[in-house]
C-alpha cells in the first residue's frame, strides 16, 4: 500500500472520529458548560503535544538532514511555523465563522437576512469546526508523507480522539434548534471530511517532493498552535470553568505524549 493511500486512510479515519464523537450527542440534548470546557481543554491539549512531539521536533530532524546544520533547521521550522500560522490567520479573517463564544468572525458577519441570529450562530460554528479539521488532517498528511509511518499512526490517533469531542458540540448544537439526529449526524459527518483533503494534500506534497518535509511538518503545527491560542484556550476560560479547562488540556497533553511515544 502507498504511503500517499496510508495517509489519506488515516486522516479519513481521523476525521470520522467526529461523526463517532455526534453519537452520543444522539441520546444526549445537552452538555453542561463545565464538561464542555474540558473536552475543549483537552482537545487543545492533545494538539499542542502532537505540535511539538510529532510536528516540530521531526520537523527539525528533517530539516538538519535536508538543509544540512542546526541553524539553518531551525530557520526551516521557524519559517514553517510563521507561514502555517499566517494561513489560519487568513482563513480566519476572511472566512465567515462563529466562535464558540466570543462572537461572530470574518466576512458576511451580518448573515442571510431570513436566517435569525442563534440559528445563524449555530451554522457559523458548524463552519468554524469545519475550517480547523483542515490543519489537523494536513498534519496526519504530512506526517505519513514523511515515511514515519509510527509518528503518523500517533498523530492520526491523537487527532481522532480531539475530535470526538468537536463532533458532539456540533451535533448538540444542531439538535438544540430543532434539526432531526439524522441531520444533525450528518453535518456532523461532513465537518470531519475536510479532514482527508488536507491529509491528501499533505501527504502528496511531501511524498513526491521530500524537500518539502519540513516545511510541512512546520507548516501543519504553525496552523494548529494558531487555533489552540486563538480559538480553543480562550473559549475554555470565559465561563469561569478556567480549572477544568486547563484539567482537560494537561491530561490531553498528556495522553497525546503516550501515544507518540508508544506507538511513534
Amino acid at each position: 500500500m502507498s504511503v500517499i493511500l496510508i495517509g489519506f486512510l488515516a486522516s479519513l479515519a481521523a476525521g470520522l472520529a467526529t461523526a463517532a464523537g455526534a453519537v452520543p450527542g444522539l441520546v444526549i440534548r445537552r452538555i453542561s458548560p463545565k464538561l464542555q470546557d474540558g473536552l475543549l481543554g483537552f482537545a487543545a491539549g492533545v494538539m499542542l503535544s502532537a505540535s511539538f512531539f510529532s510536528l516540530i521536533l521531526p520537523g527539525l530532524d528533517a530539516a538538519g538532514r535536508t538543509y544540512g546544520g542546526e541553524v539553518t533547521a531551525a530557520l526551516v521550522v521557524i519559517g514553517g511555523i510563521l507561514l502555517g500560522a499566517a494561513a489560519i490567520w487568513a482563513m480566519n479573517e476572511y472566512a465567515p465563522h462563529e466562535h464558540f463564544l466570543a462572537g461572530a468572525n470574518g466576512l458576511g458577519r451580518e448573515g442571510p437576512p431570513v436566517m435569525g441570529d442563534r440559528l445563524r450562530k449555530i451554522w457559523l460554528f458548524v463552519i468554524a469546526i469545519t475550517i480547523h479539521n483542515f490543519p489537523e488532517g494536513l498534519a496526519v498528511g504530512v506526517s505519513f508523507g514523511g515515511g514515519n509511518i509510527e509518528n503518523g499512526i500517533a498523530l492520526a490517533v491523537g487527532i481522532g480522539l480531539q475530535n470526538i469531542p468537536e463532533g458532539l458540540a456540533v451535533c448538540v448544537a444542531l439538535l438544540g434548534e430543532g434539526y432531526s439526529r439524522g441531520f444533525a449526524f450528518l453535518i456532523a459527518l461532513i465537518s470531519g471530511l475536510v479532514e482527508p483533503v488536507g491529509g491528501l494534500i499533505g501527504v502528496s506534497a511531501v511524498s513526491l517532493a521530500q524537500p518539502l518535509l519540513p516545511w510541512g511538518l512546520a507548516f501543519a503545527a504553525g496552523a494548529m498552535i494558531y487555533v489552540i491560542s486563538h480559538e480553543i484556550i480562550p473559549e475554555t476560560h470565559r465561563r469561569g470553568y478556567e480549572k477544568f479547562g486547563t484539567s482537560g488540556l494537561v491530561v490531553g497533553l498528556v495522553v497525546m505524549m503516550f501515544l507518540d511515544v508508544v506507538l511513534g
